[in-house]
């Protein structure tokens, strides 16, 4: 097994020119961003003299080149900056927020899970049935709601009228956590879950239809465990590509999500970054997304050769 996952390394040095390439493409478009940061620090009555003296302190008042470069070598040396907001190293707001967004990722991964798992199998078990029509369904309008529209929908509706979760907010302990973070969560995996069901129930009907499916309900095999031993392995293979591609999308739709629900996560740390033209902070939080995605990718590459004995990336497909 550890022969097959000798692939690693080459995908972390495969890595480092995209995170270079993310350097780039970050510092620039944040400094397209309208509006002038000192101003938005100062406040809109600051004087001329104030302001220019202020973004000659932050060093905005150099080529861009020269702010880049200097920006560059701050990160090689593990260094992304200082909040101009908050006044805090970047790298610490950044380590204080990641624990909210991977645990909201986590839990909206296995809610996405949890509700993709059954309704594949529902509707690849009984194809053009009513199950098969309900998933369908439902993975038509789950992709057709926006991701915003559905959590606001869920605070009206579960936590302004029943009463049954917070508005918002991240509470106090593991289990808190867990409770503040529930609508959230589920918002995510509402809009995760038509792809992986789509994707599962396409597999699942594929491996329903195949030889060894056929031997193994000749030896008796049925219902659960011939889904749980001889189906659900092999129709996950294909999905865990997808899974892998949508966590990466999954991070992106977790900004806005944290902060329709108010949580001190990195979602939240971008946007009031933004609005306060706060560049080493949006910098530094688009620098460590991309390397999540990164991450992701090789994950997704190890479930893949772990779950599929015939793929060997470190040395091709094996027979």
């Amino acid at each position: 097994m550890l022969h097959r996952l000798r692939f690693i390394p080459g995908r972390l040095l495969q890595a480092v020119p995209v995170a270079f390439g993310v350097t780039i493409i970050v510092f620039f478009l944040s400094h397209l961003l309208p509006g002038n940061a000192a101003l938005a620090l100062l406040g809109e009555r600051a004087t001329k003299a104030s302001v220019a003296a202020l973004t000659e302190q932050l060093g905005l008042d150099r080529p861009l080149w020269e702010q880049y470069f200097r920006f560059l070598g701050q990160i090689v040396h593990g260094n992304l900056g200082t909040s101009l907001t908050y006044q805090l190293p970047v790298g610490q707001l950044v380590l204080q927020a990641v624990p909210v967004t991977l645990s909201l990722l986590g839990l909206a991964l296995v809610m996405a899970l949890v509700i993709s798992i059954p309704l594949a199998s529902l509707a690849a078990s009984r194809p053009n049935r009513a199950g098969d029509l309900f998933a369908r369904g439902f993975t038509l309008l789950g992709q057709g709601m926006p991701q915003f529209w559905v959590g606001i929908m869920l605070i009206l509706l579960l936590a302004v009228n029943v009463r049954a979760f917070p508005v918002g907010g991240y509470g106090d302990g593991a289990g808190a956590h867990l409770y503040f973070l529930f609508l959230p969560a589920l918002t995510l995996a509402i809009a995760m879950s038509p792809t992986i069901i789509r994707s599962l129930r396409a597999s699942m009907i594929g491996v329903l239809e195949s030889e060894y499916v056929g031997t193994a309900k000749s030896k008796g095999a049925a219902g659960l465990p011939l889904f749980r031993d001889h189906v659900l392995r092999n129709a996950a293979i294909p999905t865990v590509s997808i899974i892998g591609v949508n966590l990466g999308y999954l991070v992106g739709g977790s900004l806005v999500i944290e902060k329709v629900f108010a949580l001190p996560g990195l979602g939240s740390l971008m946007v009031n970054a933004i609005f306060s033209r706060d560049f080493p902070t949006i910098q530094g939080v688009t620098l460590f997304v991309a390397i999540f995605v990164v991450v992701v990718g090789i994950l997704t590459d190890v479930v893949y050769t772990m779950l599929d004995p015939r793929v060997d990336l470190a040395g091709g497909t094996t027979p």
